[in-house]
């Protein structure tokens, strides 16, 4: 069986608290963050990402960088 590598880690974060605490739906972050919603998905579940991917998610979250701790705890 093959796996892909979005399955390989995971990895938790809050990603999905803090976007339904603010109203946005997937779709809306993946529009503001320029990445898809599968991609917003797949790291509600804990599967890893680039950091490049964590800046746009949270500067599309309205979020400092320095206040990324919120969002993914490593």
């Amino acid at each position: 069986m093959q796996l892909f590598k979005y399955q390989m880690a995971k990895k938790a974060n809050n990603l999905k608290r803090v976007r339904e605490n603010l109203l946005i739906s997937k779709a809306e972050l993946a529009r503001k963050a320029g990445i898809s919603p599968l991609t917003i998905d797949r790291i509600e579940k804990g599967c890893e990402c680039r950091v490049d991917t964590k800046r746009k998610i949270i500067q599309a979250l309205g979020l400092k960088l320095s206040e990324k701790n919120k969002v993914f705890k490593d």
